[in-house]
């Protein structure tokens, strides 16, 4: 595997070290080459939010970790890109919960799915569901097929990078849909009944420390927070947070902002 040395010093260190774990991801083949174009993607919403938690996906990602407290059967799907970024995130938060992990891809083989669930497993993850594919969403790409006891049968799924239609399809089912999208516009922002607008890698983090503060709250602690939530306002919050960064980035810079 190549590995390329980043200096702690690089300004752009951070979205760097990002990067190449999905080059390993797909050195790894757990990865497809299609999700470095997703990546490249991500990385520009983010420059855009200014490459930080912003106010309103902190409070999508408490909200999101209280649907998935309350939940009966919470889900967590996992897809290649997910599996090399965040793996022992994505254990950690399964385990606080209780929830069960389940990969899902789009380009998918049998044995992609099986590499992906031993890697989950080499970072503490015990089973992990999505060999099986004993059940279908109604859709015409691979991401439609789950695992009845995982997806299928969930209440509440939790979608980082998710695919817009099966978002859709997941919500049309009635089930709670937390999506991970760095892009406040895109067909699963717009679909998902929690958007958090954030890069994974901090939101998986975030998720993690909140669950362990907010597993103690009261089911109608909860359920408030929940009530409380507009995931409208969220987006609209999360388009003028984009705005503010290049203007105030712009004006840095000496540049007339129109």
């Amino acid at each position: 595997m190549i590995v390329t040395h980043i200096p702690d010093d690089h300004p752009r260190y951070v979205s760097l070290k990002i990067r190449e774990k999905i080059v390993e991801g797909v050195q790894m083949a757990i990865t497809s080459m299609q999700g470095l174009v997703a990546q490249g993607r991500g990385e520009a919403f983010d420059y855009l939010i200014g490459e930080r938690t912003i106010e309103s996906a902190a409070v999508a990602e408490r909200v999101a970790v209280a649907y998935l407290l309350i939940a009966q059967k919470p889900v967590i799907s996992v897809n290649g890109n997910t599996a090399a970024l965040v793996p022992r995130a994505l254990v950690s938060l399964a385990d606080i919960i209780g929830a069960q992990l389940e990969v899902n891809l789009f380009h998918r083989s049998d044995a992609r799915v099986h590499r992906i669930i031993e890697h989950l497993k080499a970072h503490g993850a015990g089973n992990v569901l999505g060999l099986k594919g004993d059940a279908r969403l109604d859709l015409s790409h691979d991401r439609a097929i789950v695992d009845q006891e995982g997806i299928y049968a969930a209440d509440v799924v939790l979608v980082p990078l998710e695919d817009g239609d099966r978002c859709k399809k997941l919500v049309d089912m009635g089930k709670i849909v937390i999506s991970v999208d760095l892009n406040p516009l895109s067909r699963t922002s717009l679909s998902a009944t929690v958007t958090i607008v954030d890069n994974v890698t901090r939101a998986l983090d975030n998720m993690v420390q909140f669950t362990k503060e907010m597993k103690k709250d009261s089911k109608e602690q909860l359920r408030s927070i929940i009530d409380s939530y507009d995931n409208r306002k969220i987006l609209a919050d999360a388009m003028y947070a984009i705005q503010e960064n290049l203007k105030n980035q712009t004006e840095r810079e000496g540049i007339e902002w129109i």
